[in-house]
């Protein structure tokens, strides 16, 4: 028998770690290690940006790449964070709990299937709604920056439903939302900005052990709502608001 190692192995094989470390949070979420299960969706998404850097250095992306890909974060960036915030919080609220994180990992699928057909060309510049792997770190940096026994279960467990429903909207959302730079000099000079921002969140994660980036991905996520805001507002002063309405509200199911 013969196996042919192509070029598509190795961005192939960071998807497959992406897709054990989901798997392993899972794990840890039943055996009640919700630190270990959060640092594991952590993890996931790193090595969901190494395939998709490994894919365009070895110029190897490919429609398979891509199934997979999204079969990967389905389980990483869906079953993970929708099992953690059950057994945590949410398993509380009896059926509605059971139905909210149910939301959440369908949202993440409905959002995943649509970039899928959508995906005209593998260098985008932006995303329409939240991309899944940063829903699933919000919930999980949460869940790291907050969780302890006493504390979070009085006070801060209350915030984990309404933040898993507003990410899981964001997620099947049109609100545009840029994606990260490449790292090469052409980029840097065009949008600095992104650069800087990146830089300030390994920094704060670094010296948070990990737990800041709760902080840095809301500011993200604030940013693309405020400006969807701004141009909502600027429609209304021109005129042309319905239309700037629809393009955020319209789901496309």
């Amino acid at each position: 028998m013969q196996v042919k190692i192509t070029r598509s192995l190795i961005p192939n094989l960071f998807t497959l770690m992406n897709m054990f470390c989901g798997f392993l949070s899972i794990i840890n979420t039943f055996e009640g290690k919700f630190h270990y299960a959060s640092s594991l969706i952590v993890i996931a998404a790193i090595f969901d940006l190494l395939d998709g850097l490994a894919a365009r250095i070895t110029k190897s992306a490919s429609e398979f790449g891509v199934e997979l890909d999204s079969l990967s974060d389905i389980i990483s960036f869906g079953a993970a964070p929708s099992l953690l915030i059950y057994k945590i919080k949410l398993f509380e609220y009896s059926e509605i709990g059971v139905l909210m994180s149910a939301f959440f990992l369908v949202s993440v699928a409905l959002r995943l299937a649509r970039f899928n057909v959508q995906l005209v060309d593998f260098d985008k510049k932006h995303f329409y709604g939240l991309p899944s792997p940063l829903g699933a770190i919000t919930i999980a940096s949460y869940v790291l920056f907050f969780y302890n026994t006493n504390y979070f279960i009085s006070f801060y467990g209350g915030f984990l439903l309404p933040l898993s429903v507003l990410i899981s909207i964001l997620m099947i959302s049109k609100i545009k939302y840029d994606a990260f730079p490449k790292i090469n000099l052409k980029e840097l000079k065009s949008r600095p900005f992104y650069f800087l921002f990146l830089i300030a969140t390994v920094i704060i994660t670094l010296a948070t052990s990990g737990k800041g980036i709760f902080f840095m991905i809301t500011a993200f996520i604030l940013y693309g709502l405020l400006r969807a805001a701004i141009k909502l507002g600027h429609d209304i002063i021109s005129g042309r608001h319905e239309d700037s309405v629809d393009e955020i509200t319209n789901f496309n199911l």
